[in-house]
C-alpha cells in the first residue's frame, strides 16, 4: 500500500530525525537508550543560555563534539534508499533534524536537503558569524585549547547548529514549509515529532491534502493524523518501500 502511494506520488517530502542515523551508530536523544534519556544533564547543555554563561559547559561540549560518533559513521540502508527515491524523480526534498551530514555522504543532492537544525560539520562564531570547518577547530583541542575562541574576533564559538533557545533560521524553515505544502506524500522517518515547529510540518502537509506516513519505533503526537504507521527498523523498511515504488 505505502509502496503504491510512493509510486503514484509525483512529489514526496521526507522528514528525517535521529532514528534514521541510529543504525549508523549515532544514538538518538529521546529513545530508551537516548543520550538525554541516559544523561538529563546533557539536554541542559544543549541550551544556548547555559552554553554562553558556563565556561565548564562549553569545555564539556567541545570534548563531546570531538568524540562524537558521527565522525566515524557511514550512511546506512535507510539513507541510501532516499538516494534511490531521489533518482526516481519523486523526491521533493529531505527536511532533516539531523546535524550529522549523512544524507549528503550517502549521495543525496545537497540542494534537496533542508537542515533545519544546522550542521555539526562547521563551527560558527556567535559574535562575528565566521564559519570554520569543524575539524579545523577540533584540532585546536588536541593542542591544548579547551574552549577555542574565534580566531578573527575572539568570540565564543559553537557548532553551526540550533540549540534550545535559539531561533530557527527563517529562510531555512520557510524552505521546509514550502516542501511540506507542495508534496503529495509526507514521509516522517525516525522522528519523535515532539519538537516544534518542525513537527508541525506534518500538519502543514495534511491540511493541503498530502498523505502522511510515519516510520518510527515509538508513538508520536501525529500518529492520529497518519494514513499509515510503520514500526519496523528504518534500514529494513525504507529500502523495501522505495523498491516497491521504483
Amino acid at each position: 500500500m505505502i509502496g503504491e502511494w510512493l509510486r503514484d506520488a509525483s512529489a514526496v517530502t521526507v522528514l528525517t530525525g535521529a532514528g534514521i542515523s541510529t543504525e549508523s551508530g549515532i544514538p538518538d536523544f529521546r529513545g530508551p537508550q537516548g543520550v538525554w534519556t541516559k544523561d538529563p544533564k546533557a539536554e541542559a547543555m544543549a541550551t544556548i543560555d547555559v552554553y554562553l554563561s558556563d565556561p565548564e559547559a562549553r569545555r564539556r561540549t567541545w570534548r563531546s563534539r570531538r568524540d562524537h560518533p558521527a565522525w566515524g559513521a557511514e550512511p546506512n540502508a535507510g539513507h541510501r534508499a532516499l538516494v534511490d527515491l531521489e533518482k526516481s524523480g519523486r523526491l521533493r526534498a529531505i527536511i532533516t533534524q539531523n546535524i550529522d551530514g549523512l544524507h549528503q555522504k550517502a549521495g543525496s543532492e545537497p540542494d534537496r536537503i533542508i537542515e533545519v537544525h544546522g550542521t555539526m560539520l562547521d563551527a560558527e562564531c556567535l559574535v562575528c558569524g565566521l564559519r570554520t570547518p569543524m575539524p579545523e577547530v577540533l584540532a585546536r583541542l588536541d593542542l591544548g585549547e579547551e574552549d577555542p575562541e574565534c580566531l578573527t574576533c575572539g568570540g565564543i564559538q559553537k557548532s553551526a547548529t540550533i540549540s534550545f533557545g535559539q531561533a530557527l533560521r527563517p529562510e531555512v524553515f520557510a524552505a521546509a514549509e514550502r516542501a511540506a505544502r507542495e508534496c503529495e506524500l509526507f514521509l516522517a522517518v525516525g522522528s519523535s515529532l515532539g519538537v516544534q515547529p518542525v513537527a508541525g510540518l506534518c500538519l502543514e502537509a495534511v491540511e493541503r491534502g498530502a498523505r502522511l506516513v510515519i516510520v518510527n519505533a515509538q508513538e508520536t503526537p501525529y500518529d492520529r493524523l497518519a494514513d499509515a504507521i510503520v514500526r519496523e527498523p528504518i534500514g529494513t523498511v525504507l529500502p523495501t518501500l522505495v523498491s516497491e515504488a521504483c
